[in-house]
C-alpha cells in the first residue's frame, strides 16, 4: 500500500505542511498546520470512484489505467517541529492566522516561547 506523509516544517516565515516536495500555503501558527494536515491526511484515505488515469513513468512513458477508488494510500502526519515554536511579527508580538492579511508575503519571524 502506498504511504503519504505530511510533515510539519517552517516555510516563508510561519508553517506548512510537506508532501514530498511540495508546501501547502503557510500558517501562522504551529497548531494551524498541524490542524491542517490532519485534515488533509483524513481527506486522503476517503473512498471515491474508480477512475482512468494518466501518468508518466520515470523513463518518459506514459501509461493509462484504471485507478480503484477504494485503493486509498495509507496517510500520517508527522511533526518534529519543538512546542514551543511560535510565529512573532517584526517587533516580537505573537501573532496568528487571523492578524495577517497575506502570508505569503507577511514580514514574520519565528521564536521559541520564553
Amino acid at each position: 500500500m502506498t504511504e503519504v506523509n505530511y510533515e510539519i516544517v517552517e516555510h516563508n516565515g510561519g508553517f506548512a505542511y510537506r508532501v514530498g516536495d511540495v508546501f501547502s500555503e503557510t500558517f501562522a501558527t504551529h497548531q494551524d498546520a498541524r490542524d491542517a494536515a490532519q485534515k488533509a491526511a483524513q481527506r486522503q484515505q476517503l473512498s471515491g470512484e474508480d477512475e482512468m488515469i494518466q501518468y508518466q513513468d520515470s523513463e518518459g512513458n506514459w501509461h493509462e489505467e484504471i485507478a480503484s477508488g477504494e485503493e486509498r494510500p495509507e496517510a500520517e502526519v508527522t511533526d518534529e517541529l519543538p512546542e514551543t515554536l511560535e510565529a512573532r511579527d517584526k517587533n516580537g508580538e505573537i501573532i496568528d492566522e487571523r492578524s495577517v492579511p497575506d502570508l505569503d508575503r507577511a514580514p514574520i519571524h519565528l521564536s521559541t516561547k520564553s
